[in-house]
């Protein structure tokens, strides 16, 4: 046996034994393989907590938006182009929009253990603040409900979200979105 093969046997031993060493899931393939691998992946039992919630929020959006679209396309498939084509395209710009940022924590882990080693408290804490972007997609839900849709009641934060206007259901989710890239940022 030459050195240079022996060597190269030798890199290849060392090479094997640091794969088995390696305790990090192998790489996931696109936005399917993130989620179960981001769930194998984080040690954060809020984080595993928050995978298929967003998983499930996410789909449902998606078939309410697609059934949507469809409805849409089917009461105004006869009229060409103009306002039409823009609220369909509209439409779909705003469901991209709610299913984002209930996506991205999930990239953003899957990411950071197959790049890095990530911590605990960064996975907790960017679960905490995508929770909290769901909650505030329930805010939104409120301000913006048509009267006619309106239940009474009690609560006086329900009543207080009633009675801002409707254009005021943005604010919410942009706050939450503000707060889980900062959280990203400072914990990065």
């Amino acid at each position: 046996m030459t050195d240079a093969t022996a060597e190269q046997s030798v890199t290849a031993d060392e090479s094997a034994a640091g794969d088995a060493d390696d305790d990090r899931p192998e790489p996931y393939n696109g936005l399917p393989g993130a989620f179960p691998y981001a769930f194998r992946a984080s040690d954060s039992l809020l984080f595993k907590a928050y995978v298929p919630v967003a998983l499930l929020l996410s789909v449902a959006i998606a078939l309410v938006f697609s059934f949507g679209l469809i409805t849409q396309l089917a009461q105004t498939g006869s009229v060409r182009g103009g306002t039409f084509t823009f609220s369909r395209s509209f439409f779909l710009f705003v469901g991209l929009l709610l299913v984002a940022p209930l996506l991205a924590p999930v990239l953003s882990v899957a990411r950071r253990h197959r790049r890095t080693e990530s911590s605990v408290a960064y996975d907790r804490a960017i679960a905490l603040s995508a929770f909290l972007f769901i909650g505030s997609l329930y805010l939104a839900l409120l301000a913006s409900a048509p009267a006619e849709l309106r239940e009474p009641t009690q609560s006086a934060v329900v009543g207080f979200f009633y009675s801002l206007p409707p254009l005021a259901g943005i604010a919410p989710p942009l706050l939450a979105i503000l707060a889980m890239y900062l959280t990203h940022r400072l914990l990065k």
